[in-house]
């Protein structure tokens, strides 16, 4: 009996044993093992403590500003150039992609940390705390990106300094002027300003003057150069709320010509030379001559209307403008001279067909004193030089042949005027010898036109270039 007693007093005493042993922490067994050395441990790495109460977020009312009724908060931005997107010069506005970082200090996030490490958190902790009510002044449509989540990082620091960044794509408008349009430069402002706080509560500055805007240097655009990025400030003044700080982006813009050099300039060119075509076409030939003016008329009416089609309707007149119209001017013209020339040659073919037809009725032969080699018969058929090799002659009368010569007087035909209306008809052909010579008129178009279009290109290219 006391053996039987004994086995089973031992088996309870190894049983407490085993229990102890299970139920024993790593601790203890750290303990009963070679000794570890301690790591002191960071509150900003602890897992057991929530971001909400590391940062005290619950004790605060964010609702307000930091420093409340105290001296104006300063807050630092800086902005770096993503992308500049598009110009539009039909809205008048530019879309640009950028990256707005804000810098303020505020005590009520500090936190202690022995290794002096930042927290980094998304777009989740920035609903519970105070930010900077920045907007876009004069901006049309702006967003903060999305893919894959929202593009906002908000970084706190020990000491309460915070870093706030977000990723926006602003359409702003851009007042531009286009009067040397398409040879013209374009400057373009972004704005940024606090919307609810004047600058006796917020001060908004550059972080770091001229510094604080870096720009791609990959960033281009079709139409544009962009020249230079540059930053500004000044106070802005709301007669019912005060005054506020605001900062500026500003960005010169030149535009490239060679696209318009191509689509406007040449084709316009072209035109008004096809229409310089027509002075070395006969004026006979109405129909070539009238469909080439038309033509051109018609395609400097297309140019000019498709140009105005991508442009705002200003009520000041752009420089394309001039050079489209002048260059219309120019081909219209072309069309006038060969009216001019068509109407003058139709009234001086009728008064050669008048002319014509009184000899016709007379049907006299003509022999003004001249010799028998030199008498012609005027039968209708004639040309030009041979009304004129007889002009001069005035009214004689035939010599008399025989005795009877009253009988056999005859009249010459009167083919020139009298010597009173020649002298005057001299003076005339002195004063419109270019109107009454068609041919003249052609001729020397040919050297007027091209010699003033030139002329107007040196001067247009002078004054815009």
């Amino acid at each position: 009996m006391l053996l039987l007693c004994c086995l089973v007093l031992v088996s309870e005493c190894r049983k407490q044993k085993s229990r102890k042993k299970r139920w024993s922490s790593p601790v203890d067994t750290h303990k009963q093992g070679s000794p570890l050395t301690k790591k002191v441990a960071d509150g900003t790495k602890t897992r057991k403590v929530k971001t909400d109460h590391l940062l005290r977020v619950e004790d605060h009312d964010f609702t307000m500003r930091p420093a409340f009724a105290g001296p104006a908060v300063p807050v630092g931005v800086d902005v770096q150039v993503e992308s500049l997107d598009s110009i539009s010069e039909v809205d008048m506005d530019f879309t640009m992609t950028l990256y707005l970082r804000h810098y303020w200090k505020d005590e009520r996030l500090a936190f202690p940390s022995s290794t002096n490490k930042s927290m980094t958190f998304d777009g989740r902790l920035v609903k519970k705390i105070w930010v900077p009510d920045v907007f876009f002044v004069h901006s049309k449509r702006s967003f903060i990106h999305d893919t894959t989540t929202d593009n906002i990082m908000l970084r706190v620091f020990p000491d309460g300094h915070v870093l706030y960044s977000l990723r926006v794509t602003v359409t702003a408008a851009c007042n531009m002027d286009f009067s040397r349009f398409p040879l013209d430069s374009q400057t373009c402002t972004l704005e940024l300003e606090s919307y609810a706080y004047t600058d006796e509560d917020l001060m908004l500055y550059w972080k770091s003057g001229d510094e604080s805007l870096s720009t791609d240097d990959r960033i281009s655009l079709s139409q544009f150069l962009i020249q230079k990025f540059h930053t500004t400030s000044r106070l802005a003044f709301y007669s019912s709320t005060g005054w506020y700080n605001r900062l500026y982006i500003n960005f010169t813009l030149r535009r490239h010509i060679f696209f318009f050099l191509l689509q406007t300039y040449f084709p316009a060119t072209l035109m008004v030379m096809l229409s310089w075509v027509s002075f070395w076409i006969d004026r006979r030939a109405v129909p070539a001559r009238v469909s080439l003016g038309i033509t051109t008329v018609l395609t400097m009416s297309t140019i000019i209307t498709g140009v105005n089609a991508s442009m705002p309707r200003v009520s000041y007149i752009k420089a394309v403008d001039i050079y489209l119209w002048v260059s219309f001017v120019f081909v219209f013209l072309s069309v006038l001279e060969y009216a001019a020339v068509n109407y003058l040659t139709t009234l001086r073919d009728g008064k050669d067909r008048k002319l014509r037809d009184k000899v016709r009725e007379q049907a006299l032969p003509c022999t003004c004193g001249m010799s028998h080699a030199r008498t012609m018969m005027l039968d209708g058929s004639y040309s030009e030089a041979d009304a004129n090799s007889l002009a001069g002659y005035t009214r004689a009368p035939v010599a008399p042949e025989d005795s009877s010569e009253k009988q056999q007087e005859r009249m010459v035909v009167h083919l020139a005027l009298d010597t009173e209306s020649n002298a005057t008809k001299k003076k005339g052909l002195r004063g419109f010898r270019i109107i009454q010579n068609t041919h003249a008129i052609d001729t020397y178009s040919r050297m007027i036109f091209p010699g003033a279009y030139i002329f107007f290109n040196l001067i247009y290219w002078s004054v815009y270039c």
